[in-house]
């Protein structure tokens, strides 16, 4: 499922636990809902809010870590690309057709990642076939330098061009990465369980419900998060084209 559907149920699930409660609270005898009942209906809310709290604490510092290394990657696979047009340049002319390549190879990498800059997802299956830099390399190993000057310059292509096809791959691998489905499963029963404790203990007035409603809607905000955050080329939060677009820019300049 979608990020959004995903939190969406799991809202349901929230409020459909905290209705159960209220409807619990309206059916059960009084001894249920008071003195040491309830004592023990708030320590068990109490420990069950410590530990989601804390699992989603992580969630949040995992998917950002995520985040925040494909932004990195991203951030350098431009700066790689400026640095490779700019040993091509100095190669001299024979280097043209190849640096037309890293143009080309450049432009099809953001079309795939970013389809019209819009929220659609990057189409991995095409980002996968795609040969760009492995054309590139092949085009740069044939190259013949004249001196020594262009062999260094020919090497230093060599071990650019070899990084970022590495780099590519690297984001394709981790754009595989996704929370465990019976992970989700578990932490949706925790908090329908959790809210239906709370819907057991609120008194049954607006500020109560209200409280609780935001409440459910912050952690399904929360989930949401770092869904959208695990997969950094997918979604509505998109690591930033810029660096790619700012390399395509500079090529041949």
């Amino acid at each position: 499922m979608s990020a959004p559907l995903t939190a969406f149920v799991i809202l349901v699930c929230m409020l459909g636990g905290m209705a159960l409660g209220s409807y619990l609270r309206l059916v059960l005898p009084d001894d249920h809902t008071r003195a040491d009942s309830k004592d023990i209906l708030m320590t068990s809310a109490g420990m069950m809010a410590t530990l989601i709290a804390l699992i989603i604490g992580l969630l949040v510092t995992s998917a950002k870590g995520n985040y925040d290394n494909t932004t990195l990657g991203i951030t350098q696979t431009g700066a790689k690309i400026i640095s490779l047009d700019y040993y091509l340049s100095n190669y001299g002319p024979d280097a043209k057709v190849e640096q037309e390549l890293v143009r080309q190879a450049t432009a099809s990498a953001i079309e795939r990642v970013w389809p019209n800059e819009s929220t659609q997802g990057a189409d991995l299956t095409k980002m996968e076939a795609a040969t760009g830099m492995t054309d590139v390399y092949s085009k740069i190993r044939e190259l013949s330098p004249q001196n020594d000057s262009q062999k260094y310059l020919k090497t230093q292509a060599l071990q650019i061009s070899a990084d970022m096809m590495q780099s590519r791959w690297m984001l394709i691998e981790q754009s595989q990465t996704n929370l465990p489905r019976i992970f989700l499963v578990v932490l949706t029963f925790w908090l329908t369980v959790l809210f239906a404790q709370f819907g057991l203990l609120a008194p049954r007035n607006l500020t109560a419900k209200s409280a609780l409603f935001i409440c459910a809607l912050s952690v399904s905000g929360a989930i949401y998060l770092i869904l959208e955050l695990n997969n950094p080329l997918e979604g509505t939060i998109k690591v930033s084209s810029a660096p790619l677009h700012k390399a395509l820019s500079l090529i041949g300049k």
